[in-house]
């Protein structure tokens, strides 16, 4: 018998798109990937070499279960230099193989059965799940298009129950590349409850700059990576930032479940937050993103998606396709099946995703304006 926690978890749908479009390019069909939010750079070759010297003189073997000492503090400069935030000590970083650990430790640190952790609606997919699979309860609120799908902080207080643990914030977002502005990411750290931050996107940021939620509260948990900023998604490395009341839980879970994360990858990371030519191939990389979010945004409205308030973070455009579709997760696939594209359906996102797609420019520029072309000679002929 399965049990409720496994069966309340959804899917995620991105994958169900992406795994029909590999069906496809098997079957010898040609397909442009603006569903998958990975970077399609390689990692930068100091981190690369980092590795390789590691294993050479064979870090092999656990480390603490916090994580390397010259990681945490590594990390720590990193967020005093980033965000002026100084009172940071290295037991406070606690590393993991990935972040998607760290949500499920750090939620599990501090959620009771049947407590509520409010998020946006659209969100990234997974939160909810980490949530709910702590047997807690999500609890969504609307965040719309003219807002640029940021937190209304009066909507937040409004949802507000005794039993509300935690307010998750996720910026820059997925799926909509907006970022949380610092006025109401400040009135959320004033509310009283453990703010959840999902920073994995900062640093990919080129409109005004990423704030911390550590900048305003000491009340909270921040969950980042690697994977998106360094483009290091298969290097599985993760880590949380926590107060010093939570450590001790934290690095229990982490000793029983997980151990320690790769050796070798955390003597990479290392590397990937203090090399200076990593900070140069990071520039590039951003410019490049950049370069791709001023093409496709406008290219979008000319084909007649509407995008109200523009994007400036992460690697993604999430596009009213209203005039299009009633039915996101339908469009999505009519879009792979007739114009050979791969998008990702809003309802992926939640309820209030519907009615919107999600475009990501974590793809070359020719790949981009190709799949844009595709769709709109597709639309043309459906109309």
């Amino acid at each position: 018998m399965i049990c409720r926690r496994v069966q309340g978890l959804t899917s995620f749908i991105v994958m169900d798109v992406l795994e029909r479009a590999q069906e496809m390019e098997r079957a010898g069909e040609s397909v442009i990937h603006l569903e998958v939010g990975e970077p399609d750079f390689d990692t930068p070759e100091a981190i690369k070499v980092a590795a390789i010297e590691a294993l050479r003189r064979g870090e092999t073997h656990y480390t603490h279960s916090l994580g390397t000492q010259s990681l945490r503090e590594a990390i720590c400069r990193y967020y005093s230099d980033t965000y002026g935030v100084n009172r940071l000590e290295p037991d406070q970083v606690l590393i993991t193989s990935g972040t998607s650990p760290a949500f499920l430790i750090g939620m599990g640190a501090i959620l009771e059965s049947g407590e509520e952790v409010i998020l946006s609606d659209p969100h990234y997919a997974c939160h909810p799940n980490f949530i709910r699979f702590l047997e807690a309860v999500p609890k969504t609120i609307p965040v719309f298009e003219e807002d640029g799908f940021q937190y209304r902080p009066e909507a937040i207080r409004a949802a507000l129950t005794p039993k509300t643990k935690a307010i998750l914030i996720n910026s820059p977002a997925n799926p909509t590349g907006n970022l949380l502005e610092p006025e109401r990411m400040a009135e959320i750290a004033d509310m009283g409850r453990w703010v959840l931050s999902d920073e994995i996107y900062h640093g990919l940021v080129y409109e005004g700059r990423a704030r911390s939620i550590i900048e305003f509260t000491d009340r909270c948990i921040v969950f980042n990576g690697f994977s998106k900023l360094f483009a290091m998604t298969g290097w599985r490395l993760g880590y949380l930032i926590v107060p010093k009341e939570l450590v001790r839980v934290i690095q229990k879970m982490l000793q029983n479940f997980f151990i320690s994360a790769n050796a070798m990858v955390q003597t990479a990371g290392v590397v990937a937050l203090t090399d200076p030519s990593v900070r140069a191939d990071v520039r590039k990389m951003c410019d490049t993103y950049n370069e791709r979010r001023k093409f496709i945004i406008p290219r979008l409205r000319e084909i007649g998606f509407e995008i109200t308030v523009e994007p400036t973070g992460a690697f993604y455009t999430f596009a009213n396709a209203r005039r299009f579709a009633r039915d996101s997760y339908a469009f999505a696939f009519e879009i792979l099946e007739n114009a050979r594209v791969g998008i990702t359906p809003g309802i992926d996102f939640g309820p209030n995703g519907e009615g919107y797609v999600r475009f990501s420019y974590a793809n070359s520029l020719e790949n981009i304006a190709e799949g844009l072309r595709r769709i709109e000679a597709y639309l043309r002929t459906r109309s």
